[in-house]
């Protein structure tokens, strides 16, 4: 069989949950769908218009969303400092207006709340970014995958693989190329396994970047 899931929804019920929390009705379903898609995409357009020049990250793990009749609820994870906490006290209020604008919510309020991230390097989408910072500094690949590897190794961590595929160092074939440190066990159901995928444009081409950590068991 071809492992084709997402670890992510492999794993839904047992050691993970939605990201997303709400019902509709079967023909409403694809309007919440791409809604939530409106949200998430507000957001990073914010933070990566509105960030100093200084600052490195963007530094959203990951974006929950709760919705009621008449509430949306979002909760932004963060691993570091960013416009949204520091420099600008209404960046909060400025990105509520940016999302009501998108979603043309007139009958629901929205309410964005602000969680810190403890540890930020074990999250796989601050670790993606942060290859990705490293590649456009034109860092050789595998040089920026072992030290993003040492950074998680620094967390309490057991197992980390970073996968890279596409054009790599602009060679004329595509190829994967990928790395792995512990233990990553994805067929097992009780293994917490966090994983996302990132894209990166290059001026040889798209790269796609996954990476697997496996927190806990």
């Amino acid at each position: 069989m071809g492992q084709k899931i997402n670890p992510l929804g492999f794993r839904l019920g047992t050691t993970k949950r939605h990201h997303s929390f709400w019902f509709a009705q079967p023909k409403n379903y694809s309007t919440g769908l791409h809604e939530d898609e409106k949200i998430r995409n507000s957001i990073k357009n914010y933070v990566q218009k509105n960030r100093r020049i200084s600052s490195c990250f963007e530094g959203i793990a990951r974006i929950g969303i709760q919705k009621r009749i008449d509430l949306i609820q979002v909760i932004i994870h963060i691993g570091f400092p960013n416009l949204l906490i520091e420099g600008r006290t209404r960046g909060i209020e400025e990105l509520q207006i940016n999302i009501q604008k998108e979603v043309h919510s007139v009958n629901r309020r929205l309410n964005i709340a602000i969680t810190r991230v403890e540890k930020p390097y074990e999250q796989p989408n601050i670790l993606a970014e942060y290859i990705v910072l490293q590649l456009k500094n034109r860092v050789s690949f595998r040089k920026a995958i072992k030290k993003a590897i040492e950074l998680t190794e620094q967390t309490d961590t057991k197992g980390i693989q970073v996968q890279i595929a596409g054009r790599i160092d602009g060679k004329e074939i595509a190829r994967v190329e990928w790395i792995r440190e512990g233990r990553v066990p994805l067929q097992t159901i009780r293994a917490k396994i966090d994983h996302c995928s990132y894209t990166i444009r290059t001026i040889y081409g798209i790269l796609g970047i996954k990476i697997w950590i496996f927190v806990d068991e």
